[in-house]
């Protein structure tokens, strides 16, 4: 078993707006002293574990989607007792309005803490599916056909000993939370480390962008009765265009040690999480940019030293006029080279490249090269 796997690459996307700030401009950051476009790693994690949960992508239509790993999904929301565990107690049909109330009351006190009534107050969990089904099984035991008081009393009596730590219901977060970890400032104990790392992908040259003047025209205005031929609304948006380097890396005995130590659930989760990160594209704007794209270039590592970044290969950022994958190849093949001779090459590694790839190592296809570094938890 290799200790760590980095996966690399290279992904253009034209006019596109691929992650906003919080003024609806591009992201960006400097890097080199240069101003670069920025996809941030949240951004990034979300698509992956959301692929397959939409329309242009459905479980069913794409295989490598992390719902088919075969291990427990999980849920990010301030939602769970509302959304997931009282319509199964409403579907029992033996308790009153007001024993439904109260002893979902009391269960968003037990999830989300002391003031989980108030869904302001509430952070928003990660729970494994799991944790649900146990929650809900509490509460459908605690239920109580007229009197709210005893249900509740029901309902603490069955988690005494377990209400003050989310962790000690089942175990764990589910699939995402052994992926990508989980937080909950209100109970260190219910905390898992990421075994998946994700760096915020950057354009390996200097951020290209444009404001898009839009206006959004009234069909039905008409000159004869004496409209004007003017807009209905007028608008703008920041585009940017750019080649981003991206950059994985999973800890591998970590992940198989989340994973509650299946070797093989941890080898499928490699090998969909390879597929995922080179085609399934960040989904901001996709109605009027189709931000879709493929990875031009990707290169696994497995080894057992610290992970290193080959984002510096693009410290000083490529001219605009040569900012295409073949420079960006040639940036990474020289970067990699000084490294390998001042540290050695410590890892083993193979590449899927569309047009450019770097020389000396072994060029695959993208499910090859995906097989390969599955291969890396066993």
């Amino acid at each position: 078993m290799a200790r760590f796997i980095q996966i690399h690459w290279l992904s253009s996307y034209p006019a596109a707006l691929l992650n906003r700030d919080d003024a609806g401009l591009a992201k960006r950051i400097p890097f080199g002293g240069a101003t670069r476009g920025r996809v941030s790693s949240q951004c990034l994690k979300r698509r992956w574990r959301l692929a397959g949960s939409d329309s242009i992508d459905s479980a069913a239509q794409n295989p490598w989607a992390l719902q088919n790993v075969g291990f427990a999904t999980s849920v990010r929301t301030k939602e769970i007792v509302d959304h997931r565990i009282r319509p199964l107690l409403e579907a029992e049909g033996i308790a009153e309005e007001s024993v439904l109330e109260a002893v979902c009351g009391r269960l968003n006190e037990v999830v989300y803490g002391k003031k989980g009534s108030d869904r302001k107050s509430r952070q928003a969990l990660l729970l494994g599916e799991p944790e649900i089904d146990y929650l809900a099984q509490k509460a459908i035991g605690a239920l109580n056909p007229s009197d709210p008081e005893a249900a509740v009393g029901a309902l603490d009596e069955s988690l005494k000993d377990e209400k003050k730590n989310i962790k000690a219901l089942v175990g764990g977060g589910g699939l995402m939370a052994a992926l990508f970890g989980r937080m909950v400032t209100s109970d260190v104990a219910a905390n898992t480390d990421a075994a998946i790392h994700v760096a915020h992908a950057l354009t390996v040259h200097p951020l290209e962008r444009e404001m898009d003047f839009m206006t959004a025209v009234d069909d039905l205005k008409s000159r004869e009765d004496g409209d004007d031929s003017g807009a209905a609304g007028i608008f703008d948006m920041e585009l940017a265009s750019g080649l981003y380097y991206g950059y994985v890396v999973v800890d591998v005995p970590l992940l198989v040690s989340n994973l509650s130590g299946d070797e093989e659930v941890a080898a499928k989760v490699i090998e969909h999480l390879m597929h995922l990160i080179a085609e399934i594209s960040p989904g901001a704007k996709k109605g009027s940019t189709a931000p879709y794209s493929f990875a031009q270039w990707m290169l696994a590592e497995c080894g057992d030293r610290q992970p290193r970044s080959l984002a510096n290969a693009f410290h000083r950022a490529l001219p605009e006029h040569m900012a295409d994958v073949s420079a960006a190849i040639e940036r990474v093949s020289s970067h990699l080279a000084a490294m390998d001779q001042a540290y050695g090459c410590a890892e083993d590694r193979r590449q899927m490249a569309v047009e450019a790839a770097l020389q000396d190592v072994e060029r695959v296809n993208l499910d090859s090269l995906a097989a390969w570094a599955s291969g890396a938890a066993s």
